[in-house]
Parts: C-alpha cells; structure tokens; sequence
C-alpha cells in the first residue's frame, strides 16, 4: 500500500476506524481538534457515529456505555479534557471495559497553552482518577507508530477487557509525515460474551458495575485486576535501545523528545562522545528491566533523562536504576521543545562529573 502524506491526529483518526473503530465521542479542545473533526466527516461513511458531547464528562460516559455493549469505541482529548475524564476513565478500568483514550498533551497546570508537553506522565501512568487501577500507555515518537499503536491499543484494550491510552503531545498531533496503513496478523481476541447486548434467556445476564458495597468483594475484584496487570507487565511492556551497546551515558527520553535526541547522538559522535537511547514505547507498564540490564554495565557511567515537564518519568528511572548509576534530569516545559546543543552541554556536564 502507498504511503500517505497526514497530520499526526488525522492519521490517528483514520487507523481507528480501519482498526474497527465505529464510536467516537469526544470534545473539542486544542492541539487535538483534528481528531473529531476527521471522525466526524468519516465515521458516518463507513456506518460508524460520530457525537460531539456536550462536555468532556458526557464524552466518557458515552465511552463507558458502547464499551459496555462490546463495541470498539474511542475518544481524544488535550491534558485539561483528559482531567475532566478522569472519573470516568476510572469507571472503565473498574468494570473492566475495553477502549481507547487518546491524550495529545499541551502545556500546563491550568489552561496552561497550547504548545507541546510531557507533563501528563504523572496522571497518565499513576492512575489519575480515582482508585486502584491502571491504564495501559502508549508513547509514539513518530507518526507511523502512532497509526500502529493505535491497532495495537484497540487489541490490547480487548484482549486484557481494560483501558488504553495513546499519549502524544502537540508536535506529534501537528505535524505531517508519510505513513502506511499495512495489513497487520490480527491478536487472537477473546469473545465478547460479558457484553450487555440484550437478554433473550439464551444466557447468563451481563452486568456492566464497578460497585462494591462489601469490602471483601471490592478488595478481591482489585486483586484480581492487579493480576491481570501482573500478567501485562509480562506480555506488553514494549521498549527502544538505541547505541547503547558502548555508550557511557545513557539518555531516556519517549516521544517527541526521543526523536531530538537521536540527533543529539549524532552530535556528541562527532565530538567522539558515546551517548545512547532508551526510549520506553509502554510508559505503563514501565520498562524497569530493561534499565536494570544497562545499569550494570561497566561502561555505562550514568543517565540523564530528557522531558518536555520538569521532571515526572525521571522518577521510574531512578527507581529502575536502584542505585546502581547516577540519575540526572534535564527538562523545558510550558511548551518548550528541548534544544540538541543544550542537551550535549548537560551531556558534557555529566562526563566532567563521571
């Protein structure tokens, strides 16, 4: 298939609905617009519904019920919408239903603008909401994996009967690059048979309730969602090692940021410094091992993680990292992108101190 030229959020859109996706209900707000405008002009051509709620609360709970009768259903917000899903979300994670959540992050706390941000790490991959839960989080860095992503979100979310969430940020929502939307070997996906689509006495009713009045009950239903949890840290967790194989400091970074610092790697080449990358694809669940492993390399001497926030997935690094090698942060946030030199002069900073 030809590769087409789209703007990140229009390329999200379409690989949803070529995903199955048939349900959209959303919000608008800025840099993620693109999403519900391209689903309202597409859903209703292939026998989908597009519903512009009235506010980011009704969005979710629409979420909640065409989840709750199975269908594959979607909905994208910008970091203020998202917090005022968040109750919602938590609802979801707690009757175990199946969708897709995508948050294209702008600045913040507050209104805050409307430029590129990372500082929805914290509310993406603790929770958020209320409650013991988890999301399963996706970080593209590119546009194409955007569009893989959301595929594989749609089957994940199915699959584990929970939650996903795509997190971008306002660049990757913004930008146009070329993608192909390829035939992909379909997951194996369980049946839908606790859907509620309708009792005719053919089977057990299906009961859609994340209510536990016992506390028994509750603790039990908890536990078990933290098995299912167990099992996807296991099966999902997905990352990115680039150049680290001599390098002698490493660089975290997901997203937009990673891809400034494949340039900045190129940069400190030149300089005769070896710099690497390790870019987590699942911020949840987090790629701890795979930091274990690079820590007890000899000729790793310390890490520097790179955010567009002031510091949030630093945090799950240097718990990885257990002590083993030093854990440094260098951050712009408010909407400011991360400029290669100066992340070669933090670089520069960490060797003098090595």
């Amino acid at each position: 298939m030809a590769k087409v030229l789209m703007k990140g959020n229009e390329a999200i859109a379409e690989a949803a609905i070529q995903a199955g996706c048939k349900y959209f209900f959303g919000y608008p707000i800025t840099p993620q617009n693109e999403i519900p405008a391209y689903m309202a002009k597409r859903l209703p051509k292939v026998g989908g519904c597009f519903l512009q709620a009235e506010s980011e609360v009704a969005a979710i709970n629409m979420v909640y019920g065409a989840a709750g009768a199975g269908a594959r259903v979607m909905t994208s917000s910008s970091s203020p919408g998202i917090s005022l899903k968040q109750e919602g979300i938590s609802y979801i994670a707690g009757a175990e239903l199946p969708c897709l959540v995508v948050n294209i992050v702008r600045g913040g706390p507050g209104l805050g603008g409307i430029q590129p941000a990372q500082s929805d790490y914290f509310q993406a991959t603790k929770g958020g909401g209320h409650g013991d839960y988890h999301l399963v989080v996706l970080a593209p860095s590119t546009i194409q994996e955007m569009v893989d992503l959301v595929t594989d979100g749609f089957d994940i979310a199915d699959y584990y009967r929970n939650p996903v969430m795509i997190l971008g940020d306002g660049m990757l929502g913004q930008m146009m690059e070329p993608v192909e939307f390829k035939e992909r070997q379909a997951r194996e996906l369980p049946a839908k048979d606790w859907a509620t689509t309708g009792y005719k006495g053919d089977r057990p009713r299906s009961i859609i309730n994340s209510l536990f009045i016992d506390p028994q009950e509750l603790e039990d239903h908890v536990q078990r969602l933290y098995k299912k949890y167990d099992e996807i840290k296991v099966k999902e967790t997905r990352v990115e090692c680039y150049n680290c194989e001599d390098a002698e400091i490493i660089v975290s970074a997901y997203g937009t940021t990673s891809r400034i610092i494949k340039s900045v790697i190129d940069l400190a080449a030149k300089e005769g410094i070896k710099v690497g990358l390790i870019r987590p694809i699942t911020l949840w669940p987090f790629p701890s091992d795979t930091f274990r492993y690079w820590s007890e390399k000899e000729h790793v001497k310390a890490f520097l993680t790179v955010e567009m926030s002031m510091g949030q997935m630093v945090e799950d690094v240097t718990l990885s990292l257990e002590g083993r090698k030093p854990s440094h942060f260098y951050g712009r946030t408010g909407g400011m992108v991360p400029n290669p030199k100066d992340i070669l002069n933090e670089i520069k900073k960490l060797r003098g101190e090595c």
